[in-house]
């Protein structure tokens, strides 16, 4: 596994974890809002190893602002990182798994745009939207060739960037509105991932597949917890 990543420190630390674990892993850097670093990527995974069997692309910001008062740059920045990224990645991968006749190209969405809406994010909303839009799309492209294209969006998940942007309190609100009655886990997410990179999902493809203990459900959150 190939982990890229624009800081050394938070990619080296990933890397650790996964070979601590059991796994391989290497670090390389890369900017994804950068065409020239995702060719770079790809033409090191297959200089490398040979092949390229899997890109999971899992990258995001989400600046917390009202649009009034978002400055023109914030916006641009967080399409560049969380949409245009996605072209820029998978368009090099392309040849390569279609020379494979196999593939698995994978995407972290969200709940946030493509199924319920949020004051303060709206581009980070826009993009996640977009994302599904056009893992669809590439997905007809690709599908001929062997290759799947898919989406896991996560609801809310019990993370630092969770209590970053909400607080202590505001995580534990949102529990409580979750169905399954808790916040997620980033293996919950992981196990998605690994299932529609799997020859398992061979059949699988344009999917975003919702991982969020049944939170987008209720009409009204407030009737599920008078329902408790």
């Amino acid at each position: 596994m190939i982990c890229a990543a624009r800081s050394k420190d938070d990619g080296n630390t990933v890397v650790q974890s996964i070979n601590d674990g059991g796994g391989q892993s290497e670090f390389f850097q890369a900017d994804i809002r950068e065409e020239d670093d995702c060719r770079a990527l790809v033409e090191h995974v297959v200089g490398a190893y040979g092949q390229l069997d899997i890109m999971c692309h899992n990258a995001g910001i989400y600046p917390d602002l009202l649009m009034e008062e978002m400055p023109t740059e914030v916006w641009d920045d967080t399409l560049n990182t969380n949409l245009r990224s996605c072209f820029l990645l998978t368009k090099p991968c392309i040849p390569i798994m279609r020379q494979q006749q196999w593939g698995r190209i994978l995407f972290t969405s969200s709940i946030t745009g493509p199924n319920v809406a949020q004051a303060r994010l709206a581009a980070y909303s826009a993009s996640k939207g977009g994302v599904n839009a056009f893992i669809k799309a590439a997905s007809l492209e690709l599908a001929k060739d062997g290759i799947t294209v898919n989406a896991v969006s996560p609801g809310n998940i019990q993370t630092d960037s969770l209590k970053e942007l909400y607080g202590e309190d505001g995580a534990k609100k949102i529990a409580k509105v979750i169905p399954a009655g808790d916040l997620g886990d980033t293996a919950d997410i992981g196990y998605a991932m690994v299932y529609l990179a799997s020859d398992q999902a061979k059949f699988v493809t344009g999917q975003a597949i919702v991982v969020d203990g049944g939170q987008i459900l209720p009409e009204d959150p407030d009737s599920f917890l008078r329902n408790e």
